[in-house]
């Protein structure tokens, strides 16, 4: 069964066939991954759920949005249609910020966390999990996908809010030890290159932004100057193709010290991160 569902996803262009199909093998026996190999006869039934799994995944349909869940770091959240799925990129930022708040912590202070676009609360579950002493906020403005995050922070003190990035935390103006953000930031002349997984299913309002892909990132450079008490720092993820650009935007705003880009696990610009002035 697992040779012919990867071999039938593989023709479908599917960049992780056999991985893909043990995973909707698994969540439709209701098994851990682990255990596929200790599994004796499956019944028609399961068979026939599996094949149609699989087909809606050779349709390009994301392999969370089949399984109901992604995992992400130590945690994993509730996804499905109407909010960004999570990409394993992503847990470097996160990472990134987890290690900041630290960093306040060891000071002896509370530190003040803020998540824009949290999308499904991804990063904010992240670091309610790894940083719970930590003061964290959250907003998205994306009706559907706020709801997830609701359902994602349900059980956490995270505070989240339903608002524009732009507008979001007046009451922390200059009190924020950590500003983290996966915005959109695919340009629109770039929409024959987004992956189907992400341009028909996940939420444009998470993909999209400008014709250079940038606006979303001038418009957090500006709240972040606001929000961040001085000392703060900002992490914000971008495209591989920014990796000069979207810095730059932080650099020509002069107002910020310590701009940096990074890398992801495959070497690619991934995120940059900059500090507001003492």
């Amino acid at each position: 069964m697992l040779v012919e569902a990867a071999a039938r996803l593989a023709e479908a262009g599917v960049a992780s066939p056999e991985h893909d199909a043990a995973e909707l093998l698994a969540h439709t026996l209701d098994v851990p991954r682990s255990h596929l190999p200790l599994v004796g006869e499956v019944g028609a039934d399961q068979v026939a759920s599996f094949k149609a799994l699989v087909q809606r995944r050779a349709q390009r349909e994301p392999l969370q949005h089949l399984i109901g869940r992604a995992w992400f770091r130590h945690v994993s959240v509730a996804v499905g249609p109407g909010v960004f799925v999570p990409r394993p990129e992503t847990e470097l930022l996160a990472g990134w910020a987890v290690d900041a708040a630290r960093a306040v912590l060891a000071t002896g202070r509370t530190p003040t966390v803020v998540d824009l676009c949290t999308g499904s609360g991804v990063i904010a579950r992240s670091l309610a999990d790894e940083v719970p002493q930590a003061s964290i906020h959250a907003v998205e403005l994306d009706a559907p996908a706020h709801a997830w995050a609701e359902r994602n922070l349900a059980d956490t003190e995270v505070d989240l809010r339903h608002g524009d990035l732009a507008t979001a935390f007046d009451d922390l103006l200059g009190t924020v030890d950590v500003l983290v953000s996966n915005p959109p930031y695919v340009p629109l002349e770039a929409w024959e290159s987004v992956a189907l997984e992400a341009r028909d299913h996940d939420p444009h309002l998470a993909l999209f932004s400008g014709a250079d892909g940038l606006d979303a990132i001038r418009e957090i450079e500006r709240r972040a100057a606001r929000l961040l008490r001085p000392g703060g720092v900002v992490g914000i993820e971008h495209a591989d193709a920014q990796g000069e650009s979207a810095p730059a935007v932080f650099t020509e705003a002069g107002r910020w010290e310590e701009v940096r880009d990074h890398r992801d696990l495959a070497g690619r610009p991934r995120y940059l991160t900059a500090r507001r002035p003492r």
